[in-house]
């Protein structure tokens, strides 16, 4: 995905325990790491609006035999379940020192988080799938449980402590677009599907390039719009004009997240995709200034002069 995304401040899908190094990878069953509530909670105090960095606070230290989870606000959202994707901001803390060690609001760049019993630890599962999407939810375990028998050190959770997190629950990922279809505008060429999923584009009968930057929506979103600076949920599939086949996509892969209007992809995007909303279907024609200028991008076999379209489907933004 390395032609999507610029090179000097490129932002990739993460799976958390990768991106971050937290830890959350499955680590063993699930046996002893689940009850709705206990004692362990209540030094903990949890100030703020989902959707706002939490004011965590302790009136002593905090010590979980075993993992307990609160739900603090309760959403309207759908239900989450196995298998499902949702954008979620976590707040760490150490439940023996009594301090933060970890916060995505310090990046303002909620996590993509698929629920799965591969990827994702009992803890946190926990902690998300049942829960519904607006969701603020706090949850207590030992660090052995949430971590692994080493704690995490490259957040100064030790072995033997308690691991404080807030989940918010921030936007479900929808699985495909979602509003009312759109014709495609003369200048687009045919998108090629199998089974409804994009997996070229046709170029017979569809105009040169003329240097701008166009867009068109082929289904028009009914979900929010999207806001300069949000994380954004995209499936999507590029190639140069004429081009034989995709030099990148998604569409055969996983979704992938990014924050939209901060220079973390090229620059046609985010030119087009603020104030788009959630569920649309875009296609776009992106000029070499608009891409990767004339140097293009030779890994992906893009050369300074291509022309540059996508299709773009936006599921979540957050």
């Amino acid at each position: 995905m390395n032609s999507v995304f610029r090179r000097t401040r490129r932002v990739l899908p993460f799976v958390l325990a990768a991106s971050l190094g937290l830890g959350l990878a499955s680590c063993g069953d699930d046996e002893g790491a689940s009850q709705s509530s206990s004692d362990s909670l209540d030094s903990v105090k949890v100030e703020g609006d989902i959707g706002t960095a939490p004011k965590v606070t302790f009136d002593g230290q905090v010590d979980a035999s075993e993992t307990t989870t609160e739900v603090l606000v309760e959403g309207d959202g759908p239900e989450l379940a196995d298998g499902d994707q949702v954008l979620t901001h976590l707040w760490f803390g150490n439940g023996f020192t009594q301090e933060k060690a970890f916060s995505t609001y310090d990046q303002e760049k909620p996590e993509l988080v698929t629920i799965d019993e591969k990827t994702l630890s009992p803890v946190f599962r926990e902690g998300i799938e049942g829960q519904t999407v607006g969701s603020r939810v706090l949850v207590a375990a030992p660090a052995s449980e949430a971590f692994g028998e080493q704690g995490n050190p490259q957040l100064g959770i030790g072995n033997n402590d308690t691991v404080v997190v807030v989940l918010d629950l921030m936007s479900d990922v929808l699985e495909e677009p979602s509003g009312e279809s759109a014709n495609a505008p003369s200048w687009a060429p045919s998108v090629i599907e199998k089974d409804g999923v994009p997996t070229g584009f046709d170029f017979k009968g569809a105009p040169a390039p003329n240097g701008q930057l166009r867009s068109a929506d082929l289904v028009k979103g009914d979900g929010a719009q999207v806001e300069k600076g949000q994380t954004i949920v995209v499936d999507y599939l590029g190639q140069v004009f004429d081009g034989k086949e995709p030099f990148d996509e998604s569409f055969s892969k996983e979704p992938t997240s990014f924050q939209i209007g901060v220079g973390a992809v090229v620059p046609g995007w985010d030119k087009t995709l603020v104030g788009k909303k959630v569920g649309s279907r875009v296609v776009m024609a992106i000029p070499p200034e608009d891409g990767y200028g004339k140097k293009g991008n030779p890994q992906a076999g893009i050369k300074g002069d291509d022309t540059l379209y996508f299709v773009v489907d936006i599921l979540a933004a957050g």
